[in-house]
């Protein structure tokens, strides 16, 4: 029984072959092909390699998008209530909302967020 080899999919991301680096698409001229910005390459491809260039999902977003804001009449879903392990700065009240939020970079560890119940003063802590 003869051995089928596996098909090679269509498309998929070129790289130059002169230098290594990542070809990128463009049309010059009706004519699609890729281009390596490092050494100048060109090669020619055809509209199913191209394909592999195409962004799928083109996510819509403003620069409010990146900033998280707190309700402050409600809570966080995943906030815990804490009773006498932390006073509130302000008040002295012994119960307090607690919740963790990344927002400094991956590599660093989330900052904790408590509110008092008392008062509701809001405060963070960096670990």
């Amino acid at each position: 029984m003869p051995v089928k080899k596996p098909r090679k999919p269509k498309g998929g991301l070129k790289f130059c072959p002169k230098c290594g680096s990542l070809m990128y698409p463009r049309t010059i001229g009706g004519k699609r092909q890729l281009f390596c910005p490092s050494c100048g390459y060109v090669m020619e491809i055809s509209e199913e390699e191209i394909d592999a260039y195409k962004i799928k999902v083109k996510a819509k977003r403003s620069p409010k998008d990146k900033i998280i804001v707190v309700n402050a009449s409600q809570p966080p879903p995943d906030a815990l209530v804490l009773k006498g392990q932390v006073r509130c700065p302000k008040c002295g009240h012994d119960e307090v909302i607690f919740w963790m939020m990344q927002t400094r970079s991956a590599d660093e560890p989330p900052t904790r967020f408590y509110r008092c119940t008392k008062c509701g003063h809001t405060w963070r802590e960096y670990a």
